[in-house]
């Protein structure tokens, strides 16, 4: 007679904590930040709950280590371009990582940056700040534009003003038509396919204002 050979079982990749975190980024991705906790991602990773604590003691723990993964995503920005195509590139890379993961913008908006991985990030931006000759208070000032306009922007492209709360009773778009010509008249261009129009719009003309402070002519070699 012959022996019916035993079932295997598919071998499971061995836990570490960059599979962790990578493993962490994509259930938010799917689920968002609700979503996450401890055992809906050991469930992802076919593992006990406890041994997640072996690598992230707590779930802030996990949350930097995501931070740093997103971060890690974003392309370096090469140092030997002028200052302001660099400033350029660095928003639109920022801008791209949102957009790669919109469900976790929501936690990086807010989160401070002050990990090696942030701190590096902000780093670069205000080192290309630095190499136009401004004080430290405009750096500072016009740094906090930059990052208010890409993280407003950003935010809205990556969760959707269009998909946030809304009244209970929306007014009807006739009457909307009627009463309130101008949102209408505009409401056409608020669409996903006019955001990197709408984008790199804002994005010039906080440049230019920066130039301006500068005392330098505008210009954009087109590389980036």
């Amino acid at each position: 007679m012959s022996r019916i050979p035993r079932s295997h079982k598919t071998k499971r990749a061995p836990l570490s904590a960059a599979r962790i975190a990578a493993a962490a980024l994509a259930l938010v991705d799917e689920k968002g930040l609700d979503g996450l906790s401890f055992r809906a991602l050991a469930a992802k990773l076919r593992c006990e709950a406890m041994s997640l604590y072996h690598y992230y003691p707590s779930k802030a723990h996990l949350l930097d280590a995501m931070a740093d993964l997103f971060l890690g995503e974003i392309p370096p920005v090469d140092r030997s371009l002028p200052w302001l195509d660099r400033l350029r590139a660095l928003a639109r890379v920022y801008r791209g990582a949102a957009l790669r993961h919109p469900r976790f913008f929501q936690f990086m908006s807010l989160y401070r940056m002050n990990s090696r991985a942030g701190l590096s990030f902000l780093n670069a931006i205000l080192m290309a700040f630095e190499d136009s000759g401004l004080d430290a208070e405009q750096r500072a000032q016009l740094f906090r534009v930059l990052g208010y306009f890409v993280t407003g922007a950003a935010l809205d492209e990556a969760l959707g003003y269009a998909k946030g709360p809304s009244a209970a009773v929306p007014v009807p778009e006739e009457e909307a038509r009627r009463d309130f010509p101008a949102i209408m008249a505009v409401g056409p261009f608020f669409k996903p396919e006019y955001h990197t129009l709408t984008f790199e719009a804002g994005l010039d003309t906080i440049l230019r204002r920066v130039a301006e402070a500068a005392g330098v002519p505008y210009s954009f070699t087109g590389t980036v």
